[in-house]
């Protein structure tokens, strides 16, 4: 149940900020016991689990493990507990010993130690069985291993057997009929592949037999009126009764030996008669039936997912946080965890999900149409997610977590998705990020220094901070973010940008975006995907500038040369290793001759080029091992003894240098030298190969660093700086919450090329929406262990402090932009779908987002030839009011994706269709919600980045206002 573990789990859940609130303490008396050698005296449970609660309380899953008991004597059929008394105690329940001491039977107890005794002197007179049940089920739990290994380990097992026995008073028979019943139910019975650890009776005619408990307890207890009845009462009660005699040992008899359970149970059948615990109809029924074993374990009753995802999610943070081995194991601990979600929303929310793939459910909920679903689509094969926060005092707070995928996987937390435009959300955060990072430079500057920061200045961005600051009355934070956001960027798709190592064009999503020249905020309400591409391309300009120890674009002085050649070697060396990479797997685990042959195979048939590959492959074999290696090859060729001597001459590794090897044989110079590198190791790992050619990686690129090739170097630098400034831009996206270690490095990643996680959008619009404080985010909120136990133990989370990850300014401006979206905006279909408790309209911001995601060919003049369908998502990433936030996403996996055409517009509307599922939620917290609108914010002072402040709720003037005017250029 867990008890064991308990320390290891309180440090673990320790390591994730749950205190320790109410812990048992052993009282002097018990304390005293177990010093004496005894167990922990208490009433032990036969059967717990885990235990999950929501919000108010309520269970919402619940293990009970094992599960087929019988919990109290009057329940158990007189004759399983006669044949178990026979088995093993006939004298534990007599009568007339009202004060008889269950633990200890001295007849046997006094053989076994007097057969201990003669052990010394001849091991085959060893004697065992002082074991009772009483002193087996101290075994079984308590006893490492489950084993008596030592006289000791017996005397402690009857000292704390007898005094289990006693501890409500001297007459014992109730503790006596407790013992039985708790064997019945605990005695371990092995384990079986698919069905897991066997424990009691009840489980192990499940597992092992396939018999239903219940259904075998009645016919134990009935009367078998016909020669059918009698047939299947004597099959089931020899189950039983094998299941009784296994317990001696249940792996052999169980898993390894059935033919030998079967004869045990014959042998004992005959004395069970003899002592009258069966008649002997039953006897010679049960001595012609056979013990038939299942041949699969019991199938796990059908699971449905759909309304499981959150306590899914919820256990599995609890298997990570308690280290337990497995969900197998958690589920036997004896653990209840409060949970934050609200079960009421969840159960609604759930319900509309599961029910869209009914057309007239979609169009009822305003589902099918121009960018939505349609009719002739099949809508079940469409998946939705929907997870929902609510913002609190020192922590956000699960709510919902939903999806229609009915599948363990979980689409919120556990995949990467292409989730399109909602990358414009990074984007403009990053932007708006250094532009306070260039307030906090040059804000106070004086002309001269602005003046002369304006001429070093190497990217856009900064020279256009600098030239506000410089002509701006309102030095402001908020007025240069203001200003920033009506920054103008073009929507032309025509221009070609180098990008992620070559040469990209974009598209924007409506033709009409391709001829205008939106401010920031426009490209952001309207989703404007060029504009989005040079803003990313004036980031990465800043971060290589700024951030990346070089220009923006490679103009080098003299001074740089040096950083200009650790530049190409870098690249050199990186090319170096992808093309190995992939050259090792073709080769790896091939004999030498196989992989000579393999690399020949892909040079042109001609002796020369051949003896070149031969040659540099195995540089010491002889003239004569060419020859033959060149007829295999070349079987038509006629080379007389002196061509072949010229060829060997002519090929010698010391003649060229591996570039101009690899260009002679008609290969790729590092295949060349890896083919080589096996012949003598052929078993070495990818990190030996990459270690020993660091020297040749860069030999291969010797023509790189020549000067009449700038302009390849040139390219080559660029990509580079692009690698670095992605770099240095994945560190702000991972401040943001951006859930994965690695950007592509490519100006797409402005459009969603990256890849996101909705519930880790959904955690950037909580740092949002908290004035740019991010707050942990909690769906577990206490544990308590091994309640009425002595181990109790009741642990409460006290999340760590609030860290500011936004400036309040930056923060304020996005609420703005996302308002935006939905007041004019691709998002509008939620405007107006929510109200607070006074009947006021609620603020609703968000970013919409489209994954259209494809594979696809194009050929060397960039004509597409292919193009295969991956998947297709639509997203909506929200708030509502002050307090709410979350994300919305449909998702249709694989090739089934070509035949839908739905957009971000559908996410949106659904967030407008589970407004009256979601409104009570709303509506029901109000009381509490103005205690929790208080957040803590922290202090973004020069002095002291992270000091606290005092909590304070978001004022609403600059959290919920409406985007201002911005003015068209005539």
């Amino acid at each position: 149940l867990g008890y064991t573990q308990l320390p290891a789990a309180i440090a673990a859940l320790g390591a994730r900020h749950f205190v320790v609130e109410r812990q048992a303490i052993l009282s002097p008396r018990l304390r005293e016991f177990i010093d004496l050698g005894g167990f922990a005296l208490y009433h032990e449970k036969d059967h717990a689990g885990l235990q999950l609660l929501d919000r108010a309380g309520a269970s919402i899953y619940a293990t009970d493990y094992p599960q087929r008991v019988y919990g109290a004597f009057a329940q158990i059929p007189p004759l399983v507990a006669n044949t178990l008394l026979f088995i093993e105690d006939r004298h534990l329940l007599d009568a007339d010993q009202a004060q008889h001491n269950p633990a200890v039977d001295w007849d046997r107890f006094g053989l076994a130690i007097l057969g201990q005794a003669a052990a010394w002197i001849d091991p085959r007179l060893k004697q065992g069985g002082a074991s009772t049940l009483a002193t087996q089920i101290e075994k079984f739990r308590h006893s490492a291993g489950g084993r008596t290994d030592k006289m000791s380990e017996k005397l402690r097992q009857m000292l704390t057997a007898s005094a289990r026995a006693y501890a409500g008073g001297p007459d014992t028979m109730d503790a006596r009929r407790r013992i039985l019943t708790t064997y019945l139910d605990s005695t371990p019975l092995s384990s079986r592949t698919g069905f897991g650890e066997v424990t009691g009776v009840g489980e192990g005619l499940k597992a092992w037999y396939g018999t239903d408990f219940a259904n075998a307890n009645h016919i134990l207890t009935a009367p078998a009126r016909t020669p059918v009845e009698l047939a299947r009462k004597a099959e089931v009660y020899k189950q039983v009764l094998s299941l009784l005699l296994a317990e001696r040992r249940p792996s052999y008899y169980l898993g390894t030996d059935h033919r030998a359970l079967d004869a045990l149970a014959n042998q004992y059948l005959p004395l069970l008669a003899s002592a009258g615990v069966v008649d002997s109809a039953l006897q010679d029924a049960a001595m012609q039936a056979q013990l038939r074993f299942s041949a699969e374990p019991p199938a796990p009753p059908p699971v449905s997912y759909v309304g499981r995802k959150a306590t899914g999610a919820i256990r599995v943070r609890l298997l990570t946080a308690l280290g337990a081995p497995s969900l197998y194991s958690l589920d036997r601990l004896d653990l209840t965890a409060e949970t934050t979600l609200d079960t009421p929303t969840q159960e609604r929310v759930t319900d509309v999900l599961t029910n869209i793939g009914d057309i007239g459910h979609a169009k009822a909920l305003g589902l099918v149409g121009d960018k939505l679903l349609s009719a002739s689509e099949d809508l079940g094969k469409v998946t939705y997610s929907v997870v929902l926060y609510e913002r609190g005092r020192d922590r956000n707070l699960l709510r919902v977590h939903a999806d229609s995928l009915d599948q363990p996987f979980d689409i919120n937390s556990g995949a990467k998705l292409i989730l399109g435009s909602t990358a414009k959300l990074r984007t403009v955060t990053t932007y708006l990020d250094i532009m306070t990072e260039l307030h906090g430079r040059y804000g106070r500057a004086t002309e001269a220094e602005l003046s002369a920061a304006y001429a070093k200045a190497q990217d856009p961005l900064s020279r256009w901070a600098i030239s506000f600051l410089a002509g701006s009355s309102d030095r402001g934070l908020q007025a240069l973010l203001d200003a920033a956001m009506r920054r103008r960027y073009s929507g032309d798709p025509s221009e070609t940008f180098f990008t992620g190592g070559g040469q990209e064009v974009f598209h924007n999503f409506e033709k009409s975006e391709d001829h205008e020249v939106p401010t920031v905020f426009e490209a952001f309400e309207h989703s404007v995907n060029l504009a989005f591409v040079r803003i990313m391309r004036d980031i990465v300009h800043y971060y290589a500038a700024v951030h990346g120890g070089g220009s923006a674009e490679p103009q080098w002085e003299n001074s740089q040369v040096a950083l200009r050649e650790s530049y190409l070697r870098r690249f050199a060396d990186q090319e170096g290793r992808v093309y190995l990479g992939r050259f090792y797997e073709d080769y790896r685990d091939r004999a030498p001759d196989d992989a000579l042959a393999l690399l020949a195979s892909r040079s042109s048939p001609t002796p020369r080029k051949l003896a070149v590959l031969f040659r540099s492959v195995r540089p010491e074999a002889t003239a004569a091992e060419l020859q033959e290696f060149l007829a295999r090859r070349l079987p038509k060729a006629s080379l007389d003894d002196a061509a072949v001597e010229s060829l060997y001459a002519g090929a010698a590794v010391d003649r060229y240098s591996l570039a101009d090897r690899g260009y002679l044989a008609g290969v790729h110079p590092l295949e060349l030298w890896l083919v080589a590198y096996l012949q003598t190791h052929p078993k070495a790992p990818l990190a030996d190969v990459l270690g020993a050619s660091a020297a040749e990686r860069q030999e291969v690129y010797t023509w790189l660093f020549k000067t009449h090739n700038e302009h390849a170097q040139d390219a080559r630098i660029r990509m580079l700086q692009e690698e670095d400034a992605f770099n240095g831009i994945l560190g702000d996206w991972r401040r943001q919450g951006y859930p994965f270690g690695h950007l592509v490095p490519s100006l797409a990643s402005a459009i969603g090329s990256s890849g996101d996680r909705p519930d880790a959008l959904a955690h950037l619009m909580g740092i949002i929406l908290n004035d740019g404080v991010e707050l942990p985010t909690v769906d577990l909120e206490r544990v308590h262990f091994a309640t009425d136990t002595p181990f109790e133990t009741d642990m409460a989370l006290k999340p760590e402090a609030p860290k500011r990850v936004l400036a309040p300014e930056v923060a304020a401006t996005l609420r703005r932009a996302l308002m935006g979206v939905v007041s004019q905006g691709t998002g509008t279909r939620a405007k107006g779908a929510f109200h607070g408790p006074d009947g006021s309209v609620l603020a609703v911001g968000g970013k919409t987002g489209t994954g259209d995601n494809r594979y696809d060919t194009f050929a060397a003049a960039g004509k597409l030839i292919d193009s295969r369908v991956v998947d297709r998502t639509a997203t909506f990433a929200f708030f509502i009011g002050d307090r709410f936030y979350g994300t919305i996403t449909a998702f249709v996996p694989g090739a089934d994706a070509t035949n839908y055409h739905f957009t971000s517009a559908l996410a949106a509307q659904l967030l407008k269709s589970l407004a009256p599922e979601i409104q009570p939620l709303i509506d029901g917290t109000s009381t509490v919600a103005q205690t929790a609108s208080a957040v803590s914010a922290i202090s973004t002072s020069a002095d002291d980045a992270t000091a606290a402040v005092a909590p304070r709720p978001i004022p609403p003037a600059i959290a919920l206002r409406s985007p201002q005017p911005i003015l068209r250029a005539q």
